[in-house]
């Protein structure tokens, strides 16, 4: 589903004349063709969570860049980066709120039944496996450490 809505996308843009818009789909479509290459050699296929995956990396790319700019001052450069996250952050599901996190560690630490530290794994499984594209899993796993050693 996510690809065909990034040709649409691409398409729609090209023709309004957008060239932020048409640059960050086609650095989306890249990126997706090279996880594509990747997963050949192992027999996978990419599917909508990786993409989701994908699309979380580079915002977080673009956001370590657009600080490194602003740092720097280059304000032209950090504007690009924002317009950039602006553009894929149109494709990724609304994220979940803290307090909406917070119920679905504890849903995944009784459904694991994990009681210590060592279960941290398991529980970021079902996470991933449930929420993938909603969740900052970076501050997620902060908080199961945390919610596993309480």
């Amino acid at each position: 589903m996510l690809r065909e809505n990034f040709t649409s996308e691409l398409k729609l843009a090209m023709k309004a004349g957008d060239k932020t818009r048409v640059g960050a789909i086609r650095m989306i479509t890249a990126a997706l063709k090279d996880r594509d290459i990747e997963a050949r050699t192992t027999g996978k296929e990419v599917g909508e969570e990786e993409i989701l995956g994908l699309l979380q990396k580079l915002v977080k790319s673009r956001q370590e860049s657009m600080e490194i700019y602003e740092k720097n001052g280059r304000p032209e450069l950090a504007a690009q980066e924002r317009e950039e996250i602006a553009v894929i952050s149109t494709f990724l599901p609304q994220p979940m709120s803290d307090e909406e996190v917070a119920v679905a560690i504890k849903a995944a630490i009784t459904e694991t039944g994990a009681a210590s530290i060592k279960d941290m794994g398991k529980v970021i499984a079902v996470l991933k496996a449930q929420h993938a594209g909603k969740m900052d899993f970076g501050k997620a796993s902060g908080l199961v450490k945390a919610a596993l050693a309480g």
